[in-house]
């Protein structure tokens, strides 16, 4: 095969996968819609239901204990908790002890001690019938929740009842000190929780006679949990690397040395303990859905700071820095999280998210306009010279050597590249996902109000205004592109595109949906500045041509 054909089939390849490309993103959509999100509704009707009668019947739930034959076999080296044993019945989260209220959320523990309950009390945090957003289910493993090595001392931990310090603490103001103590029969454990305003708290964790113990942050936050996003348990190592273990995909128990950050999360928010000064031995149990919980090896004591709630980048780096990377945006975390900073640097100044956004699309579409002027020049060339290629396929019909060797004598001669059309538009691509992924992922949105209508950008048009007007420009914009496919049945596929897109957006967060609204409403206008100078080159060349000729 001559350096001819080879080109002209990469000119057909890089069409090909900008097909495959759009199709798939489109399949993907539809995927989620008609498939996933049924199931996950279903999936949480059930166990809403589940948990119903499991309270209606006085059930006594296992908070899927560690497993005793793994801690011996894989426990980490120098913690001696082979002994270990789980918890027989539990108690229910129905027994609460003291209530803590900060300016941010209220938090109750519960008669072992344990974190029953967080309320989020902004404004923003509310659901769809005005309640506040609470973080857990009863069903779960609970933060601060505490089992010993020794099996007896265990059983009796899940048995005998903490005494607090006080029954109502008020952290709304200034920080509070809150002990729990639980006497057993040959340990005392002790808790003491120092309770700031802004919600998140300090732990320390002692057990007396040396008994050895291990302390969790608790399953991960119950709230919102789909496709969108990673959910999960989070560990970042002392070297800054991340290791993530998403539900339903932790088959046994792991052991980790160098943990600094332990966090269990959702979609939107998360629980964590951490030490950034003292490393963590943290074990990864599996439950019985093959999801992660988080077991922080103590020995006899342990300090800790913790945070329950949502994944606000400015609460989250107000406490630490590194606390930023609880917010993990999968794949493209490497460009959606200074993709986010970005977004937040731009929010400072405006004061608003939905104007944001719209900044945002402006500003990354004008860095981006070479790519997309180099895009629809080509394009543009390609269409001109679309008759004269045709008139060399038909010429050359038998002889597919001869026919691309004329096309690439044409396409030198005219200065048209075959790529230069799909090239630049899969550069794009990483930039537009990253982008997605930063508003499917940022709390910030959620309640935020943009003109009018739009009260919460974090959830769909209720109106579909912006999704039928996306769809609208992204029609505009087929139409006013210069089209160079060949193939009738994907001029076809193209055309339904907008029609496609415009239905599964119905249901997107309207964020999401002004951005590509926007990107679309800009691009319409970028491909017309360039369609009209492509026109006049067009007129000047002919005019010189008539100019030349008349002499």
């Amino acid at each position: 095969m001559s350096i001819h054909d080879n080109n002209l089939n990469k000119q057909q390849t890089q069409k090909r996968v900008l097909l495959a490309t759009v199709i798939s993103f489109a399949f993907f959509i539809a995927y989620d819609f008609l498939y996933l999100q049924p199931q996950q509704a279903a999936a949480k009707q059930q166990q809403e239901l589940l948990q119903k009668q499991q309270q209606t019947q006085q059930a006594q739930v296992q908070n899927g204990a560690p497993d005793v034959a793994q801690i011996n076999a894989s426990a980490p080296a120098g913690e001696n908790s082979s002994n270990m044993a789980p918890p027989t019945k539990v108690t229910s989260a129905g027994n609460i002890i003291t209530t803590i209220k900060t300016a941010k959320n209220i938090i109750e523990i519960d008669s072992l001690g344990r974190v029953a309950q967080v309320t989020l009390l902004d404004t923003q945090y509310v659901t769809g019938n005005g309640d506040h957003i609470k973080l857990f289910n009863d069903m779960q493993l609970r933060p601060l929740e505490v089992r010993f090595s020794d099996p007896a001392i265990n059983k009796q931990a899940f048995e005998i009842q903490v005494q607090p310090s006080a029954t109502e603490v008020d952290a709304t103001q200034t920080t509070q000190t809150l002990v729990l103590t639980q006497p057993l029969n040959d340990t005392v454990l002790t808790k003491t929780l120092t309770i700031y305003p802004d919600g998140h708290y300090d732990i320390k964790a002692t057990s007396t006679n040396s008994k050895e113990f291990f302390i969790t942050p608790g399953f991960r936050p119950d709230v919102l949990a789909d496709m969108y996003a990673d959910h999960g348990a989070l560990l970042k190592m002392n070297d800054n690397t991340l290791n993530i273990i998403e539900d339903e995909d932790h088959s046994k128990l792991t052991n980790h040395t160098g943990v600094k950050i332990a966090s269990a999360f959702d979609r939107y928010y998360a629980t964590v303990l951490y030490n950034l000064d003292t490393s963590m031995a943290v074990s990864l149990m599996v439950d019985n859905t093959n999801s992660p919980q988080i077991f922080i090896h103590a020995k006899d004591n342990i300090s800790l700071h913790g945070y329950m709630g949502p994944k606000e980048y400015k609460a989250l780096n107000a406490l630490n820095p590194e606390l930023t990377d609880v917010i993990e945006y999968g794949w493209f975390t490497f460009l959606a999280k200074p993709m986010f900073k970005f977004l937040q640097y731009i929010h400072d100044y405006v004061g608003n998210w939905g104007w944001t956004i719209v900044l945002l699309t402006i500003i990354v579409k004008l860095v981006l306009f070479p790519l997309s002027y180099k895009s629809m020049v080509s394009m543009n060339k390609l269409k001109e010279l679309a008759p004269k290629i045709k008139q060399i396929q038909e010429k050359y019909k038998g002889d597919n050597q001869k026919a691309s060797m004329h096309m690439m004598e044409l396409y030198k001669k005219e200065g048209a590249n075959p790529m230069g059309g799909c090239l630049p538009i899969i550069l794009q691509i990483p930039v537009f996902f990253a982008i997605y992924r930063v508003l499917i992922n940022a709390i910030e949105l959620k309640g935020a109000e943009w003109i009018l209508w739009i009260e919460d950008l974090a959830e769909m048009d209720p109106y579909f205004i912006l999704p039928i007007l996306m769809g609208a420009t992204m029609f505009l914009q087929q139409q006013i592109t210069p089209n160079t496919l060949q193939d009738e049945l994907q001029k076809k596929m193209f055309q339904w595109l907008p029609v496609i897109f415009t239905f599964f957006f119905l249901w997107f967060p309207a964020g999401l949906t002004l951005y590509w609204f926007i990107n679309n409403l800009f691009t319409v206008g970028q491909q017309y500045y360039v369609n009209r100078l492509f026109e006049k080159a067009k007129e000047q060349r002919q005019e010189a041509h008539l100019a030349k000729k008349g002499k």
